[in-house]
């Protein structure tokens, strides 16, 4: 990464700046917005099709919204204020919620009879859990596929193999068939709703459903998934046993990334829970983020003990009163320069502080990677909060992790600030309203037009170049308030700006 002067010159000098201290500085643009590209990484393996990640607060993230999130290109972390199998169960709706590849297909008997299949996959309002379902042989071989249309005018009892749709030829090979998009082709070009797999025996390897592989290559969202189609989803986990315990379960449902949660990621327990895991190859598939930091040597213990992802952020978020009440922590902006100059190729989120979307853009300028948002979703249909009237106006609730009721209620709210006992809690956040906002996908192309807008004005094509290239001028008093709107009284408000100091 480039050098930053401004940026520089506050770290000599230990200046803690923020993103409101900051104004990237424009340059020579050679291409049109709709050219820029968005992709970046939360962690080493973890993709993102848009740089924005939704926080693991228990007013934030749970699997509705980490849905609507992953549809739209970026990634949620599910919170552990729940019972690790319960989280689990969350991370499972979010991977089960797209099916690209079905790996291990339901299937049925060539001996069954319709009646009997009805009855086993029937669901509570009457109808079949799916619309086709492949037929086996004795030998496990695949002979054809069963469609819906069979259950309303075949008898019964005819079995599955008399009332089989002969689809022998779109039994593909699954070693020959390494990508959605072929599959795509292939159903479409023959006009079928199902595509079963095969391995070199004949025998079932899974199966795509054309509706399904149809919103992933031509659905409205960005929809960031793995490899197999399914939507990407993260969770968060603590230490020692804890970590244990979560990890076990978010693994059966196939989580993606876990993420330990501390308010200081620097610490004993988060570098040997992180060594510990990343010790057992049984976890080797499952990318380890770590946080929360803000130093840039506390990048260099994390990555040496087998981080995939940092976490950058302490005190920053507009619930967290951890600088008031500790007395410590640092800026937001110069954290992520510090430890990105740290990170080498490892990948940072900037975790807490944005109000705009043009923070987000300086963060990555920054050296970010990402960002992670709270209190910017909080008002969102899809977040867990309960919505509230006053004044005439729709809220809705939004606490911090660190907060007297989130301490008092759980126990994973009090291990994240290492404390113990409920009675005893010592607060570092606070609870409130946030302004409904409703969906997310109406509030999010906010989100992603100002980073767009923001590259362009810098002149990056990618996250890669904002990253590198991205330069800063320090501001003053006047030229922060000459920013924002001013001898005017707005009689309209405008969906991405809240007003200074709001949020």
């Amino acid at each position: 990464m480039n050098p930053k002067k401004v940026l520089d010159a506050a770290l000599k000098d230990k200046i803690s700046l923020a993103y409101d201290d900051v104004l990237i500085n424009p340059g020579y643009a050679d291409f049109q917005l709709d050219e820029v590209d968005m992709t970046t990484k939360f962690s080493r393996n973890v993709p993102l099709k848009i740089p924005i990640a939704g926080a693991a607060m228990d007013t934030v993230t749970e699997n509705e919204f980490a849905i609507a999130l992953a549809i739209e290109g970026g990634i949620g972390i599910i919170h552990r204020n729940m019972p690790p199998d319960i989280q689990a169960h969350e991370v499972g709706k979010v991977k089960g919620y797209l099916n690209g590849l079905i790996e291990n297909p339901d299937w049925v008997d060539a001996e069954e009879i319709l009646a009997g299949i009805r009855r086993r996959f029937q669901q509570e309002d009457g109808t079949l859990r799916y619309h086709s379902f492949p037929v086996l042989s004795e030998d496990s071989k695949l002979i054809g596929m069963l469609n819906e249309s069979s259950f309303k005018y075949k008898d019964p009892d005819t079995t599955a193999e008399v009332a089989v749709l002969d689809l022998m030829e779109t039994g593909y090979n699954g070693t020959n068939l390494t990508t959605i998009e072929q599959a795509y082709n292939i159903m479409r070009n023959k006009k079928i709703g199902s595509l079963p797999l095969t391995d070199d025996q004949g025998k079932l390897a899974g199966m795509y459903i054309f509706s399904d592989v149809e919103r992933i290559i031509k659905g409205g969202g960005m929809y960031n998934t793995d490899k197999k189609g399914h939507l990407i989803v993260g969770a968060a986990i603590g230490v020692h046993e804890d970590a244990y315990k979560r990890l076990e379960e978010l693994v059966k449902e196939g989580v993606d990334v876990v993420v330990i949660d501390s308010s200081h990621g620097d610490s004993k327990n988060v570098l040997e829970t992180l060594a510990e895991i990343r010790g057992q190859s049984k976890y080797d598939s499952i990318d380890i983020v770590a946080g929360n930091i803000s130093m840039g040597d506390a990048v260099k213990r994390l990555i040496e003990a087998g981080a995939d992802g940092i976490k950058v952020g302490q005190g920053p978020g507009s619930i967290c009163t951890t600088r008031i009440m500790a007395g410590a922590g640092k800026g937001q902006m110069i954290a992520i320069y510090d430890c990105a100059k740290q990170a080498d190729d490892t990948p940072l989120c900037a975790d807490g502080g944005v109000v705009y979307s043009g923070d987000i853009t300086k963060a990555i300028a920054g050296g970010a990677n990402s960002v992670m948002l709270g209190g910017m979703f909080a008002g969102t249909e899809e977040t867990p909060g309960k919505i509230v009237t006053l004044n005439g106006r729709k809220w809705k609730d939004y606490r911090g992790m660190g907060s007297e009721a989130a301490m008092k209620q759980h126990e994973s709210s009090r291990q994240r600030y290492s404390q113990k006992d409920p009675k005893k809690s010592v607060p570092e956040g606070v609870e409130g309203l946030v302004p409904y906002k409703g969906s997310l996908k109406e509030v999010i192309v906010q989100y992603v037009g100002g980073i767009r807008a923001g590259m362009g004005y810098a002149g990056t094509r990618t996250i890669d170049e904002l990253r590198e290239r991205g330069d800063f001028d320090r501001l003053t008093t006047a030229s922060r308030r000459e920013s924002h709107p001013h001898d005017i009284l707005i009689t309209q408000e405008a969906p991405n700006y809240p007003g200074p100091g709001e949020n």
